[in-house]
């Protein structure tokens, strides 16, 4: 048995494939504490993890909404995101330390969340990577865009990292690629997604997904009324983005009148603040946070913004998307679905108007059975991959000689 520390930091989407780790970690008989933003225990601990609390105590899908709603501009967007992220990793560095201490093995998320402090007490890591255009080719020939990755973006990345290393004494790095785990780094995705790149060193291993089909949750009666009443609903869910730092009538005007001149009825996550006092339509509902596995099976499509934990899950449970990118990286996910044929063309958020919204409800419509066919059978192919099963299996290999 190994006493493993995981910390990990953002919305829930962050949160989420961790907590799946650590449950598939637990059966196999480890000790494993999750360390995150104290607004998530509640996240955490109703899964029977262990949680420690690390950095400020702030609501920080708010503080991403305030990020997004203040910079239109991704490449803006993300500088403003990454320097968010870096003040909370800084930040938290003393509560990550502490809690490394008496811990047999550091698992590093994709913040990159106690690489430093595990290296200052000596202790054992293992990384995992949701982003793979951040893992370093080997042998390859940089191109243009490599280049300039290396000589702009990289130094800003690795500057706040290099802070937290001197309060340790520790030497400055180069490139983040210096402070990754020499043993292994989980690649939580599908191959059917992202392809095994023969630059990557061998360390970096593409397990499969990680998720949840537990179908133990029962709705409320109103929700199970609803989903009886008439044909299945279009699903909203665009996750963080649908969190306000102040309301957003506009844009829910948007989708609930696509809905409404397409005949969809429709099932609303998010927009908390705008539905206040705002007055939906018998065929429309809002809902809280329901766990996709169950949600997304009861759905005609979902309309999403493509993060990470979203993405999977409309691939994994099955379900054709509209995808609707916002920011970073979702619109590398929108352009993935679309090539899977599992979804219309991207709306970027941007661009997001009536018009387009109706006009790709009706494209799906039209070419809907087809969609649907091949959303199911990826979904059936990418659960055979069995992600959680081969990252413990991994972990374990890798930890035998700790």
């Amino acid at each position: 048995m190994k006493n493993i520390v995981i910390f990990t930091m953002g919305t829930r989407g962050d949160i989420q494939p961790y907590i799946y780790l650590a449950q598939a970690l637990i059966k196999e008989g480890h000790k494993v504490t999750i360390g995150t933003h104290p607004c998530w225990r509640k996240l955490v601990t109703s899964a029977k993890i262990e949680f420690t609390p690390i950095g400020p105590d702030i609501d920080i899908e708010y503080e991403a909404a305030i990020i997004r709603g203040r910079t239109k501009n991704p490449v803006f967007s993300m500088l403003k995101t990454m320097k968010f992220v870096f003040n909370i990793v800084e930040n938290s560095s003393k509560d990550i330390y502490e809690n490394c201490k008496n811990k047999d093995l550091v698992i590093v998320s994709h913040s990159q969340m106690g690489a430093t402090e595990a290296e200052a007490l000596g202790l054992e890591t293992i990384n995992v990577t949701l982003q793979t255009e951040m893992i370093p080719e080997i042998n390859r020939k940089k191109n243009l865009r490599d280049k300039v990755f290396g000589a702009l973006i990289n130094p800003q990345i690795v500057k706040p990292y290099n802070k937290i290393r001197k309060l340790y004494n520790l030497p400055k790095v180069k490139s983040m690629d210096e402070v990754m785990s020499p043993k292994l780094n989980l690649i939580p995705i599908s191959r059917y997604i992202v392809e095994q790149n023969p630059y990557w060193d061998k360390r970096n291993k593409i397990v499969g997904y990680w998720y949840d089909n537990d179908n133990s949750y029962q709705p409320e009666e109103r929700l199970k009324a609803f989903l009886s009443a008439g044909d299945k609903p279009i699903i909203l869910a665009l996750g963080a983005m649908s969190f306000e730092s102040k309301e957003e009538k506009e844009k829910l005007d948007i989708f609930v009148g696509a809905f409404q001149k397409t005949g969809m009825r429709a099932i609303i996550q998010g927009f908390n603040k705008t539905l206040t006092d705002y007055k939906l339509p018998e065929t429309i509902i809002s809902a809280g946070s329901i766990p996709h596995s169950w949600l997304f099976k009861q759905g005609y499509c979902v309309i999403h913004h493509c993060g990470f934990g979203t993405s999977a899950s409309s691939l994994l449970y099955g379900i054709p998307t509209i995808s609707v990118p916002h920011v970073l990286d979702q619109f590398a996910f929108a352009e993935h679905l679309y090539k899977l044929k599992v979804s219309v063309m991207p709306i970027k958020a941007s661009k997001l108007s009536e018009e387009r919204l109706i006009s790709a409800i009706n494209e799906l419509k039209a070419n809907y059975s087809e969609i649907h066919d091949c959303v199911k059978d990826l979904a059936k192919k990418m659960q055979e991959e069995n992600g959680l099963e081969n990252a413990v299996r991994l972990i374990e290999a890798a930890t035998e000689a700790y």
